[in-house]
């Protein structure tokens, strides 16, 4: 093993179009296109499909001009620190921190669950699966990013791949019938099914944190953003106009509409197909999660807002190890917590949306002094700010937690400045 350092050079230039494009994907596509079109339909019939390809576009465009216009592996926080100053930028670098060491080992979880559905594994087999999970996907990022976006890349490829098949499966079955009644249950129920819709396109802000990484940041961001936009915008409605088609939705099926959907023509080999689909979403999420978590921690070692050992970086590789260290960390609790029982994965899984909807609050704000003078990302960030501040409250308890963050960093850091000037 080479010797780890600290050190303040960023990192390589290594990710070109097609990698920047499948880290998008990657991080985007998530759970939401397994559950979302069947949970969506049900609340608002046919209509649903309405807001499925237009709620992706405000929030990556916001993410990508942003991106173009600031690379860091500051991500957010440096959007945010940019415009509102270091305090603020350091606060929003912890959200995104703190999100993904309880939100990858439920990502590891979810996908050993959909294998052991058809394997008939047990608790410890699950967790071993999910562990195994994340210790690869932990490799790849101490090997380098370049590493990591090649095997995204193939895994993105698949997950495309398998959601068109999919489509297409189900075409025999679709029936124009099934689009009447439009909006059987009103029009207020799109309202209320867009909001379920916007946890589909969560992930641009992941990206963020490895634009320093990009070839040609200044282009490839922007394009990388519309491209995979337009990737995730289709895949999404194709599932969604097909779930509508076919009627795979409704009392006790919403959930597994895919799984419905695909198993109308293919039996029970559409069940091996989904839970490979699941499989694969799982690990490049992550992938794109874990990669971005490290690359904060850094940044946030470099502002002295972290523990220094956060800022080590790998002598051969110039990965992130130091960060990678503090997730590989968390990662054994937070799986140990979940197999002995003591809080169970719905429960668990409101703590990082609620740090991932503060982290896009912070995104909007930032988005709108920054892109004051660009006339669509101004429009990008105040149409996004206005949906996830009007759902931050619908959170419930949970709203609380990246307050108390918030609260618990500022005590810190007034700390730390009377030390200094003591």
């Amino acid at each position: 093993m080479e010797k780890a350092t600290v050190q303040t050079a960023g990192f390589a230039k290594t990710l070109r179009l097609p990698q920047i494009v499948a880290l998008y994907i990657g991080a985007v596509i998530g759970s939401g296109v397994l559950l979302i079109p069947g949970l969506a339909a049900e609340k608002a019939g046919p209509a649903s499909i309405l807001a499925m390809s237009i709620l992706v576009l405000p929030m990556a465009l916001t993410m990508g001009l942003l991106s173009a216009r600031y690379p860091s592996s500051g991500g957010v926080s440096t959007f945010v620190r940019t415009a509102y100053g270091d305090r603020f930028g350091n606060i929003v670098g912890w959200f995104f921190l703190l999100s993904v060491p309880i939100g990858a080992p439920i990502l590891s979880v979810t996908g050993a669950n959909y294998l052991a559905v058809l394997l008939g594994w047990g608790d410890t087999q699950i967790y071993a699966a999910a562990a195994l999970i994340l210790t690869a996907v932990l490799i790849m990022n101490v090997l380098g990013m370049h590493v990591a976006a090649r095997v995204q890349t193939i895994v993105v490829a698949l997950i495309i791949s398998i959601l068109i098949v999919a489509v297409v499966a189900a075409l025999p079955h679709a029936s124009a019938a099934h689009f009447t009644p439009f909006a059987p249950n009103g029009w207020l129920s799109v309202v209320q099914a867009a909001g379920l819709l916007f946890w589909c396109f969560i992930g641009w802000e992941a990206v963020t944190h490895l634009s320093e990484e990009f070839v040609d940041p200044a282009k490839n961001a922007i394009r990388g953003v519309l491209w995979s936009a337009g990737i995730v915008a289709l895949l999404y409605f194709a599932v969604a106009f097909m779930t509508v088609a076919t009627h795979s939705y409704g009392a006790g099926i919403s959930a597994a509409a895919l799984s419905v959907m695909v198993q109308l023509s293919l039996g029970p080999v559409g069940g091996w197909i989904v839970a490979v689909t699941a499989l694969f979403i799982c690990i490049a999420t992550t992938n794109a999660y874990i990669g971005a978590a490290a690359r904060i921690a850094y940044a946030l070692a470099q502002e002295k807002f972290a523990p220094r050992w956060f800022g080590l970086l790998h002598a051969k590789y110039r990965t992130p190890i130091g960060g990678l260290l503090f997730l590989s960390l968390c990662f054994g609790v937070v799986l140990t917590v979940l197999y002995a029982g003591v809080i169970d994965l719905a429960r668990l899984i409101e703590l990082p949306n609620a740090t991932f909807f503060a982290t896009y609050i912070g995104g909007c704000l930032a988005g709108i002094r920054l892109l004051r003078n660009h006339r669509l990302g101004r429009l990008a960030s105040w149409t996004s700010l206005v949906f996830t501040v009007a759902l931050y409250p619908f959170l419930g308890w949970s709203a609380l937690y990246p307050l108390v963050i918030a609260a618990l960093l500022l005590l810190w850091q007034k700390r730390m400045e009377k030390r200094m000037t003591a």
